[in-house]
């Protein structure tokens, strides 16, 4: 416990170094990230180290990080940091469609883990992301909003089904739910590039 303290504490200093000392690199004026970890680098730091260090400057408004070209086009924006939370939810969606085929094995909690996710929390995540792109909800209250749309929008998709030549069963219910929730993820896409651009200024 005493070595973990003073491990974290010397990694504390050690950013706190990091710090300072992006600053005097950055009270010229303006330098990219590049530049400045380099430099970092150049004084001993690691690249972890310089990192932590430029996102504390940045959380306390010390430093501005921008992005030397802004993501105009949606394909730039999808193929950017930015989107991560995208191509996990739809990963997540696959998952759970290539999944339905196991029976048994270790896998199928992996089926339990992914279906679960897909009826019980995607479908309500996917529609909150939609409805707010900017980012206005907390995680703990996006998290509770999005199980509770998915426990409305599961149901609803199994009573739609059940008027319908497939009826509920499995395969139709898991395709129509990770449908609609890869519709839903496409819009909050769109919604969340719409409002960067307006963000950054760029048409």
């Amino acid at each position: 416990m005493s070595n973990r303290r003073n491990a974290t504490a010397s990694e504390s200093r050690r950013v706190a170094g990091a710090k300072a000392s992006a600053l005097r690199r950055l009270a010229g004026g303006e330098a990219s990230v590049e530049t400045v970890v380099k430099g970092l680098h150049s004084e001993g730091y690691g690249t972890d180290e310089s990192v932590k260090a430029l996102r504390a400057l940045q959380t306390e408004k010390k430093v501005n990080v921008i992005e030397a070209r802004p993501y105009s086009a949606l394909g730039a924006y999808l193929w950017s940091p930015l989107s991560l939370w995208f191509w996990a939810a739809l990963g997540a969606v696959a998952l759970s469609i290539v999944l339905i085929s196991v029976t048994s094995g270790v896998i199928i909690y992996l089926r339990y883990v992914f279906g679960s996710a897909l009826v019980l929390f995607l479908p309500g995540y996917a529609l909150i992301e939609a409805l707010y792109p900017k980012g206005e909800l907390d995680g703990l209250l996006r998290f509770a909003l999005s199980i509770g749309l998915s426990l409305a929008i599961s149901p609803l998709t199994g009573l739609v089904l059940n008027f319908t030549p497939f009826g509920i069963s499995l395969l139709p219910v898991t395709i129509s739910i990770a449908g609609i929730t890869a519709a839903l993820l496409f819009v909050a896409i769109t919604r969340k590039h719409a409002y960067y651009k307006l963000a950054k200024g760029v048409l």
